[in-house]
């Protein structure tokens, strides 16, 4: 029998606005299973150059008002002015959301290289300093347990987070990863951080997400892709592999002292609220 973590871990999911009326269905199921559990908060992502600023901003403000939930939308660099990315955070503000997940943003869609806006804030530090001109946000930001892929050095990546936390950042979640070693080498590098580092946890349960991962900066294990072989129409059997090992992931990283883990939920809660259970979360009792 599985032993309930003491204790209890915290978590938060993050989810992605939904592009058809199916996916928005999808969503809101997600966000209703998940919802018990009583997360710190729910983030939703925010598509490049603003693709998706609408279904952002009624996303999190939704699950705020249904939920009673803190929620936290998502900011990038990409795609706008500091004026305009300034105008979007106030229209945050005056809505309720008091928590962004500031991100230098990858590049849009046919563009190689990633290169700032002109007018706009070239970097997350900037960003968030930006932020905090606009309102007294918290503000989380990216870390990366096996280095960006396009910093210069693992040093100079821990500069850049120093940076973003000096700027006002107040937690630090992770890009996903499979190796817990990964995280614990990192954590212990980023020692006197001074903000909370959450481990951000995927639960891959194909290789197309595998392969996404890898594109993200993660890497990915050979007994990974070896645990879907020859399993592509055996969804039920891929789920439950899956499931077991990113619970054993949380387990070793709870063992060494990690109490708040972020959960990238593809906007798909089963597995999710599999593992939260197993780890001794259970839904608010009703009153």
């Amino acid at each position: 029998m599985a032993a309930s973590l003491s204790p209890p871990i915290s978590v938060s999911f993050e989810f992605f606005p939904p592009r058809t009326e199916k996916m928005h269905e999808q969503l809101w199921a997600s966000i209703e299973r998940l919802a018990p559990l009583r997360p710190a908060f729910m983030s939703v992502t925010y598509g490049a150059g603003g693709s998706t600023r609408e279904r952002t901003h009624d996303t999190v403000t939704r699950i705020q008002r249904e939920k009673g939930i803190q929620a936290a939308a998502h900011l990038t660099c990409v795609g706008a002015t500091r004026a305009e990315i300034d105008e979007v955070a106030k229209h945050y503000w005056q809505s309720g959301i008091r928590h962004i997940v500031a991100l230098r943003g990858d590049p849009p869609e046919g563009q190689a290289k990633y290169a700032p806006h002109p007018g706009g804030y070239a970097y997350a530090a900037e960003l968030i300093a930006g932020l905090k001109k606009v309102a007294d946000f918290e503000i989380s930001v990216a870390a990366y347990p096996e280095v960006h892929p396009e910093a210069r050095s693992p040093e100079d990546d821990i500069e850049n987070l120093k940076r973003k936390v000096a700027a006002g950042a107040s937690r630090a979640i992770t890009q996903s990863f499979f190796d817990p070693d990964a995280f614990l080498r990192f954590r212990d590098k980023a020692a006197g951080l001074g903000v909370p580092l959450v481990p951000g946890i995927i639960v891959a349960t194909n290789l197309a997400t595998l392969k996404s991962c890898i594109k993200m900066g993660t890497k990915v294990p050979q007994r990974m892709f070896d645990l879907f072989a020859g399993l592509d129409e055996d969804v039920d059997t891929r789920k439950l592999l899956a499931a077991t090992q990113i619970a054993e992931l949380v387990r070793t990283l709870e063992r060494e002292g990690v109490k708040d883990f972020h959960f990238y939920t593809l906007n798909r809660a089963d597995l999710t609220y599999a593992i939260c259970h197993l780890l001794g979360l259970r839904p608010a009792a009703s009153s």
